[in-house]
């Protein structure tokens, strides 16, 4: 991973694995494009900073970033809230802000992907993509259709011989972000970002930080009694929002 581009690298896991790689004496470049700026204290020399609407229909503006050997996608935004009570317009949004964009980037990259060359690619889903999530259930569904076209198209790349895979990294609440409306915190993300630098690298297809601990029980719940499951993450949710 010499030249990578991250997608929503100005703030949160993003930011964090910018960072992170940008201390490698072996990364040459890193490409971070955010609809909103990198902030002064983050920018080095291996740092190029980018300001782009992942809403824009032309994406032609990635032709630039044809040299990269890595792809991080991390845009994406979600907020709990009851499907009843969201604004129409926030559907829209939410699938063209967490989900489009993730297939017309893969699409646009998807030469290198098939290569035979090594191409490192991820992308940030989340572990409500796998289950029902009442007050999320549009975010999860933004989520739930990344996870089947990550699979759908790793098949695809296993047929065609490449070596290369997408991995979805799918966790839960992660602290140390601004997703619930709180700051980065680079320290608290340190070793979740090491670890998802690692899969990256591995080419794993997967990733669910503390599935042993905890996400491994939660789907192994939902698969049992789907409904059962709902029921106990709207109560989950609701005691949350509550204790704000």
């Amino acid at each position: 991973m010499k030249r990578i581009l991250v997608v929503g690298g100005a703030n949160g896991i993003g930011l964090s694995i910018v960072t992170t790689l940008s201390k490698r004496s072996t990364t040459e470049t890193i490409y971070v494009v955010d609809k909103a700026p990198l902030q002064e204290q983050y920018k080095n020399e291996k740092i190029k900073s980018f300001i782009f609407d992942l809403t824009t229909n032309d994406y032609s503006f990635f032709d630039q970033f044809a040299d990269i050997d890595s792809l991080m996608i991390t845009a994406g935004f979600g907020k709990l809230i009851l499907f009843k009570d969201l604004d129409e317009s926030v559907i829209a949004q939410s699938f063209n802000v967490n989900t489009i964009p993730v297939l017309r980037l893969i699409k646009r990259f998807y030469a290198k992907l098939e290569s035979q060359e090594d191409f490192f690619c991820g992308v940030m889903v989340s572990i409500s993509g796998f289950m029902s999530s009442p007050f999320f259930s549009v975010y999860s569904a933004t989520k739930a259709a990344l996870k089947i076209f990550i699979e759908s198209v790793n098949v695809e790349l296993t047929k065609s011989g490449s070596s290369n895979r997408i991995l979805n990294v799918s966790p839960g609440n992660i602290q140390g972000t601004n997703f619930s409306q709180g700051e980065t915190d680079l320290n608290i993300l340190r070793p979740l970002t090491n670890e998802i630098i690692q899969h990256l690298e591995n080419k794993d297809d997967l990733f669910i930080p503390q599935y042993e601990e905890v996400f491994k029980h939660v789907l192994q719940r939902y698969h049992d009694d789907f409904r059962k499951e709902g029921l106990h993450s709207y109560d989950y949710k609701l005691k949350k929002l509550t204790s704000q």
